[in-house]
């Protein structure tokens, strides 16, 4: 008998600072997907943006801190273990334990700009892509290359109720 792989999702990105649309999205994921897990996979540099404005200790403490009160999340920093910040990479790490069945959850405003990303198809071939709506990119993120040529298969766009927040806005603060 197969057993039955864990449901885990994750939720990527440099938490520069870590808010409550992160928490939003991973409150949505574990309930609208049935995930037991949710990773916040702490990077130390996103490829595509600068310099973050805090180090990599004070942005994992401000996620635990946001997170304290759900225990289905877990905040975890992998590049040492994987030597890598590519999605990709964590992505291969997790599949081949064939322990779980993986959701890779984005912002549509990432999604824009997914086909960029270093060897993009292979985390649509080894996860499942949830896309969570953001204020002003849904019309551009379901126009976008990757949503084109993967389709409902492997994208999920999901629309809620969504927090107008983002973390460029709160470092202009």
């Amino acid at each position: 008998m197969k057993k039955k792989k864990v449901k885990i999702g994750i939720l990527g990105g440099t938490f520069d600072p870590a808010h409550k649309g992160h928490l939003a999205i991973s409150k949505e994921a574990h309930n609208k997907f049935d995930l037991k897990l949710i990773i916040w996979a702490i990077t130390s540099q996103n490829p595509f943006k600068k310099k973050t404005s805090k180090n990599l200790k004070e942005r994992i403490n401000n996620c635990k801190r946001i997170i304290r009160n759900n225990k289905f999340i877990k905040v975890k920093y992998f590049e040492d273990l994987i030597n890598s910040n590519k999605s990709t990479d964590l992505i291969d790490y997790l599949y081949k334990t064939q322990k779980y069945e993986l959701f890779f959850l984005i912002g549509a405003d990432n999604l824009i700009k997914f086909h960029k990303w270093h060897k993009w198809k292979n985390i649509l071939k080894k996860s499942k892509l949830i896309v969570f709506d953001r204020h002003g990119y849904k019309k551009s993120s379901l126009k976008s290359k990757t949503y084109k040529n993967s389709g409902t298969k492997t994208v999920t766009f999901v629309e809620f109720n969504k927090v107008n927040i983002s973390s460029s806005q709160l470092r202009k603060i």
